[in-house]
């Protein structure tokens, strides 16, 4: 699970294995496996960063 932060700057924790996709323009938006969509203020590189670190975390 990783830790992101909302426009309204409250902080959420995401299982990431729903991510279906996402996108920059220019705001990160986040598509979930069930089609909703997530708004927030880390970008696209910073989520794959922070999923990775997460990832091989679990896997150690």
């Amino acid at each position: 699970m990783i830790k992101l932060t909302k426009f309204n700057g409250s902080v959420f924790v995401l299982n990431e294995d729903l991510i279906e996709y996402m996108e920059e323009t220019p705001d990160t938006i986040i598509t979930l496996s069930n089609d909703k969509k997530l708004i927030i203020e880390e970008g696209v590189d910073e989520v794959i960063e922070k999923i990775i670190k997460y990832k091989r975390k679990i896997h150690i």
